[in-house]
């Protein structure tokens, strides 16, 4: 109740105390923002709330527009520089802004407005491929599906395309299709990105699945961490991680990068845990989901996989 309360009296006096700021500093909120937080995550909130509770008329038709574009999916290496310069042009004349007198207020709005409304994009981008179900009749499918055996086993071929060998990485039955039913192809789609862009840590985190008293279930864990990050990433909490970590348009590789890092992490988080059997894999992936968002609260976080491993 009582943060219900401040919440009103702070969007009550919001527009007294921007008034009084800008008439003592010479300088809007945005201004303030990009000069006097740090870049990444610190600054993007910031300026993202901003933008958010803001009641100018142009403000919040250009906050619809970039929605919108957002989540028809039209930001692309090809629209971006133009979308950008729009928006940080509205901004500029709405807040009666000179260029010329603020040099760097373009650039750090601009890259603000980037990740974003690139963040969104991404969260649009993620739901559609889970969305996407495994099809058998998919030669796309089929073949990433192999590429995923050929990768973790490059030394076994499989023996049919319906085999009970999928177990040793971890699916539950013959067929890995059925697995998939929850998060589609995206599910596959970080399996696979683990398994391509970190071929060794990969390989030793499926070693350790395969440990005699602390394994698990290598895929199908795998398709719970893409469950948990797409969550994390619907939520906003991994908003920290890529503001601070993305340097250009946050794309699908951004989302791959974030759930390589939770396979990992998890990997680790398993094994100290010391669990009896698979009956505690519950309880133990939400106190590590706990700690995931325990560090997404620090604004100053970003995560990257040590490629240094261990021997268990």
């Amino acid at each position: 109740m009582f943060k219900y309360i401040w919440t009103l009296i702070c969007w009550y006096f919001r527009p007294f105390v921007k008034w009084f700021l800008r008439h003592t500093t010479q300088m809007c909120e945005l201004q303030r923002i990009c000069y006097g937080q740090p870049s990444g995550a610190p600054r993007t909130f910031a300026v993202e709330e901003s933008l958010m509770q803001s009641r100018n008329a142009n403000i919040r038709t250009l906050v619809a527009y970039l929605n919108d574009i957002a989540d028809q999916r039209r930001i692309t290496t090809r629209t971006e520089r133009k979308i950008l310069e729009d928006a940080i042009k509205t901004v500029l004349v709405t807040k009666n802004i000179n260029p010329t007198a603020h040099p760097t207020f373009a650039k750090s709005f601009g890259k603000c407005v980037e990740l974003i409304w690139g963040y969104r994009q991404l969260c649009v981008e993620c739901e559609e491929l889970r969305k996407t179900s495994y099809n058998t009749e998919n030669p796309d499918h089929e073949q990433l599906l192999l590429k995923l055996w050929d990768l973790l086993m490059p030394y076994e071929s499989l023996d049919a395309r319906v085999t009970k060998q999928w177990q040793k990485i971890g699916f539950q039955g013959d067929d890995p299709k059925t697995d998939f039913r929850g998060m589609g192809i995206l599910g596959l789609e970080n399996l696979v990105y683990f398994a391509q862009e970190y071929p060794s840590t990969a390989t030793h985190v499926l070693s350790h699945s395969n440990h005699p008293r602390y394994g698990y279930a290598f895929a199908i864990v795998g398709i719970n961490l893409t469950s948990m990050a797409l969550k994390l990433l619907r939520d906003g909490s991994a908003k920290t991680h890529i503001y601070n970590s993305s340097k250009t348009l946050p794309m699908i590789r951004a989302f791959h990068q974030f759930y390589c890092y939770l396979f990992y992490q998890f990997d680790g988080f398993w094994i100290e845990s010391k669990p009896s059997n698979m009956m505690e894999f519950s309880s133990i992936q939400e106190k590590f989901e706990n700690s995931i968002r325990m560090a997404l609260a620090n604004p100053s976080t970003v995560f990257r996989i040590n490629v240094a491993v261990d021997n268990i």
